[in-house]
């Protein structure tokens, strides 16, 4: 029986490009998310399986890898949120929101497939931010979000080894539908690109890229990373 690589946020951007690449090489994949019509014809597209649910919900956890069975051997987190406000504007609800979609979901993901993850020698993956390494105007509660993202990565890599590895992304502005709302029109989406060393914005297929490497054997030496994505955002000057 083939090993199993669970993706949370199967319907995003993120999730469907890395499912959609990870099928490709051969890799048996359960996706799970909210959105039904998105991840149906998605699940029917790449032959696999598939749970709608809520993060809400802590049962949506249980029942997605209780449906991805016990021969899972990776858990991939790609639900996030992009919650951008001056500190005058941002409410306790704002704060716990994006902990509970960001964080807590994260753990209860790793929680519900422990288990299995151990018994198979698995890999967990999350996804950080580039705001958790520079400060951005508007960025407080989901800078902060994903500032714990890094600190759950680094914990459970600790906690885990040496049965399961657990990595993180931490990516900029990628054009995805969560950054809709941010990247209203063309030009802003210029603009925003040319702040980056690399003059561009990120795609789904940059972030799949990563991420099926550090899910794969070839990277089996890895655990306890963060990987900045950015087009150099956070460590090269742009010109």
């Amino acid at each position: 029986m083939n090993n199993k690589i669970l993706i949370y946020g199967g319907s995003g951007g993120v999730g469907s490009a890395l499912a959609k690449k990870l099928v490709t090489n051969g890799n048996d994949v359960h996706l799970a998310g909210k959105n039904e019509e998105t991840l149906t014809a998605l699940a029917e597209e790449l032959s696999c399986g598939f749970t709608i649910g809520n993060v809400s919900d802590e049962n949506f956890f249980t029942t997605a890898a209780a449906e991805a069975g016990d021969n899972v051997s990776s858990v991939v987190y790609a639900i996030g949120t992009i919650n951008l406000k001056s500190i005058s504007r941002l409410t306790t609800d704002d704060f716990l929101n994006d902990y509970s979609v960001n964080v807590i979901g994260a753990f209860h993901s790793v929680k519900a497939s422990i288990n299995s993850l151990k018994a198979n020698k698995g890999s967990v993956l999350f996804y950080s931010s580039v705001a958790a390494q520079i400060g951005f105007p508007m960025h407080a509660s989901i800078g902060g979000a994903k500032g714990a993202i890094d600190g759950l990565t680094l914990s459970l890599a600790a906690e885990l080894s040496p049965f399961v590895r657990v990595n993180a992304i931490a990516p900029s502005l990628t054009d995805t539908p969560l950054a809709s709302r941010v990247l209203a029109n063309d030009t802003v989406k210029e603009t925003i690109g040319k702040m980056h060393p690399l003059k561009r914005l990120g795609t789904p297929e940059d972030i799949a890229n990563l991420s099926a490497y550090l899910l794969s054997n070839e990277a089996s030496w890895v655990t306890g990373q963060i990987f900045g994505l950015d087009g150099g955002r956070s460590g090269v000057a742009s010109m």
